[in-house]
């Protein structure tokens, strides 16, 4: 029986404004205002570091990375994630306004607009992966909001006082919320305080992996699988299975630039 503690899922149309045909959705928003706050933070860190790109080439530097999430993040979900859905419907994987991204595509999608961002501007990657780290848990953080939104990407059920109640379902975890403060409003916290000083190249870069690697492994142990794929590796999901090389690798960044600075290189 559904008690009073609960907090009811508020009903929220996921398009914000509509005119005729053409539909604003808060996923899109929420994307506007991530990429945003992201290039204000990297133009900051741009200044503070010393870097010397110029406010053309981050604007520039912010195109390639737009595609870069895009491409990566709708590739990495369909690979990853998509089942059969798209097989059957091949014209679904453009509705990236329906949600369904791939966090770790999209990582691949903007590494590699780093690393030609990085040779067109002549600037070390890892200078460029820093700067781009402190500002992605902005994305993140409202992009856990639209998810919310949008309804999608459920935790399992659950009896805690705070479940998110949707009518004719059980309480369940408000995953999407847990994402949001962790990966969005604590690892930002965390790596604004760490950007005070520039530290060695891939120090920033490795931390932030560490970080979302941890949060996203963590909550996964309260988010619904994703219906089409469920467990795999026993009781792991593929979000976790995904999560651990990154920590792996963002620990092996961060050693690497704790090296440099102790041997002064």
């Amino acid at each position: 029986m559904i008690t009073a503690a609960y907090i009811t899922y508020p009903e929220i149309d996921p398009v914000l404004l509509e005119f005729g045909a053409f539909k604003v959705h808060w996923y899109g928003v929420a994307y506007v205002v991530g990429f945003i706050a992201a290039a204000l933070i990297f133009r900051m860190l741009n200044k503070r570091w010393k870097v010397g790109l110029t406010d053309d080439d981050i604007i520039l530097a912010l195109l390639y990375c737009i595609i870069g999430v895009l491409l990566g993040g709708r590739l990495g979900y369909v690979l990853a994630y998509g089942g059969r859905v798209y097989i059957d419907s091949p014209a679904k994987i453009f509705a990236i306004w329906d949600g369904g991204m791939s966090f770790h595509g999209a990582l691949v999608g903007i590494v590699i607009a780093g690393i030609l961002i990085g040779k067109r501007f002549k600037v070390p990657f890892l200078r460029l992966a820093d700067m781009a780290a402190v500002g992605t848990p902005v994305g993140l953080f409202f992009g856990r909001l639209a998810n919310f939104v949008n309804g999608e990407l459920w935790g399992r059920q659950t009896d805690v006082p705070w479940a998110a109640v949707v009518e004719g379902y059980p309480p369940r975890h408000p995953s999407q919320l847990y994402e949001a403060l962790l990966e969005g409003v604590v690892l930002l916290v965390v790596l604004l305080l760490l950007a005070r000083k520039k530290r060695a190249d891939g120090f920033m870069f490795g931390i932030f992996m560490i970080g979302y690697g941890l949060f996203r492994f963590a909550v996964e142990f309260v988010r619904e699988p994703d219906a089409q794929l469920g467990l795999i590796l026993g009781p792991f999901t593929m979000g976790q299975a995904l999560s651990v090389p990154l920590v792996l690798l963002g620990g092996w960044f961060v050693w690497r630039a704790m090296r440099a600075e102790r041997d002064g290189s």
